[in-house]
């Protein structure tokens, strides 16, 4: 480069002493002279062509700081794109040192030259990451060449020996997934296809193949729950979605499963619900029980309300005709519908309330002392009479007295007339309630009636018309923005005649409506 630069200075001072006595000359005589002008046209020519051909040397000899900030700029670029280094000398590390190599002093030059090293050595841990061992080699012997620090590439290096290592069980882990996932096995233990694929991705997380194979072993497991929720197995369609979640919450196609689920369960409650309203109570419960099993739902708990109820009522008629094992049967599966709903307690009293008078019954008892135990029973019965108690108090209604009577002396003339007056008192009660709009009250005299003469045939229209005014007088407090009040009614309306014709339609403004059943 000196040498050029002496040629080229020792060139100029020969056309200067040239120019110089051509100009003599021209004072002299050349105005005049054609082929002074020739001349001078081929010399302007010369000088253009020679400036064309060296533009570019003669700038970076006159102007040696716009070539090396071309050369940064074009470097810096480079190196945000990612293009550390490239054969054609268009890479970061290229440019840069053609940077340095005209002025290798700048502090600019030397700093490009590091952060391409220290993007060598960040590429190198990227590529290590995803398993790329052989590119992971060629970056880290490029921030070598480039002297970054001795610390970290020698921590690379290990890692890589380490990663090489380990490359050889990564390979045979995917071997081993692929061939579960082709027998099937998704997720049925350690050696199934989804944990064989986290081991290898907890090693490689970008490892391309373990990707693909995880989604596509998740997308069988969602066509899984997808084909279990279609054929009622709702709680091992939900255990599938719950473990999808797990592996990938954010899975394509996990919404769609979770949909198809949720219109399953809406199908199965409806079910239930034809099933209760036709009285098949064990079908109901069961369509319920799938519904809730997958999670909690105040429709369905309610209808397991409403079955329970039914239950102990028969439970309650079972026992007035002294039929304890199939009253036993029915309480129990009261009792493990809804342990803590009042009417299942209520049940288990008039149970025992049976069982006790027909202990009575059976218990040898002299003449006189039966006859004191009849007149006060009677007695405590006429008390609870005028005090309207037909059930309630447990223990100390006209019910309990009359049935206490009745297994101590059941042809007893005194008991037969309590029985004809009690019976039509108790459905008197039930119509003076009823017009007077006191339901809950209506509804404990209905219970005394039925409890008294449970073959009445007059007792069902008696329920359906009473369900039907709870109905009525919800729909009255549901116009008024009363949801409240609404579901309630609904509810006791269901208690009292699921079989009811508006309840359906009553229930559908009620949901509208807002929260309720």
């Amino acid at each position: 480069m000196e040498n050029w630069r002496h040629r080229c200075r020792q060139g100029l001072e020969t056309l200067g002493d040239t120019l110089r006595l051509y100009g003599r000359w021209w004072v002299a005589r050349g105005w005049n002279s054609p082929r002074a002008w020739r001349s001078i046209g081929l010399g302007v020519a010369a000088l253009a062509l020679l400036l064309t051909l060296l533009r570019q040397p003669l700038a970076d000899w006159f102007w040696p700081e716009t070539r090396i900030q071309q050369l940064l700029d074009d470097g810096r670029r480079a190196l945000a794109q990612g293009r550390l280094t490239a054969p054609d000398g268009d890479g970061a590390r290229e440019l840069f040192a053609a940077a340095a190599a005209l002025d290798p002093d700048r502090r600019d030059v030397q700093d490009a030259l590091v952060q391409t090293g220290q993007a060598a050595l960040a590429q190198a841990r990227r590529q290590m990451g995803a398993g790329q061992l052989a590119a992971a080699r060629t970056s880290l012997e490029l921030a070598r060449q480039l002297q970054a620090p001795s610390a970290e590439i020698e921590q690379i290096e290990r890692a890589l020996q380490h990663g090489s290592r380990e490359q050889d069980g990564v390979e045979q882990l995917l071997r081993d997934a692929e061939a579960a996932h082709l027998a099937g096995s998704l997720d049925d233990g350690p050696d199934s296809a989804l944990p064989l694929y986290q081991r290898v991705l907890a090693v490689q997380p970008d490892r391309m193949q373990a990707l693909e194979g995880r989604d596509d072993a998740l997308s069988d497991l969602l066509a899984r729950a997808s084909g279990d929720a279609n054929e009622g197995r709702l709680a091992d369609a939900a255990a599938l979605l719950q473990r999808v979640e797990r592996y990938d919450p954010g899975h394509a196609e996990l919404p769609a499963a979770k949909a198809a689920l949720n219109a399953a369960l809406e199908q199965r409650a409806r079910q239930g619900e034809r099933e209760l309203a036709r009285g098949r109570l064990a079908q109901a419960a069961e369509s319920f029980q799938k519904v809730l099993a997958v999670g909690e739902d105040a429709a369905a708990r309610r209808g397991l309300q409403r079955i329970a109820v039914a239950q102990a009522q028969e439970a309650t008629r079972l026992a007035s005709d002294f039929h304890f094992g199939q009253a036993e049967a029915a309480l129990a599966q009261a009792r493990a519908l809804a342990p803590d709903s009042t009417e299942v307690a209520a049940a288990e009293q008039a149970v025992q309330r049976a069982r006790d008078a027909r202990q009575s019954m059976e218990t040898p008892l002299s003449n006189a002392e039966r006859e004191r135990r009849l007149k006060r029973l009677l007695a405590q019965l006429q008390e609870a009479e005028a005090r309207e108690q037909w059930l309630l108090p447990p223990g100390s209604s006209a019910y309990d007295r009359f049935k206490a009577a009745q297994a101590l002396a059941p042809q007893d003339a005194r008991v037969r007339r309590a029985a004809a007056r009690i019976q039509p008192a108790a459905r008197q009660c039930m119509e003076d309630n009823l017009r007077g709009n006191r339901l809950r009250a209506a509804r404990t005299c209905l219970d005394a009636w039925q409890a008294l003469a449970p073959s009445d045939p007059a007792l069902a229209p008696a329920h359906r018309r009473l369900a039907q005014r709870w109905l009525a007088v919800g729909s009255e407090r549901l116009g008024m923005g009363d949801t409240a009040f609404a579901a309630q009614a609904l509810q006791q309306a269901r208690q009292i005649d699921p079989g009811t014709p508006e309840i359906h339609a009553f229930a559908e403004r009620v949901r509208s409506a807002g929260p309720g059943p």
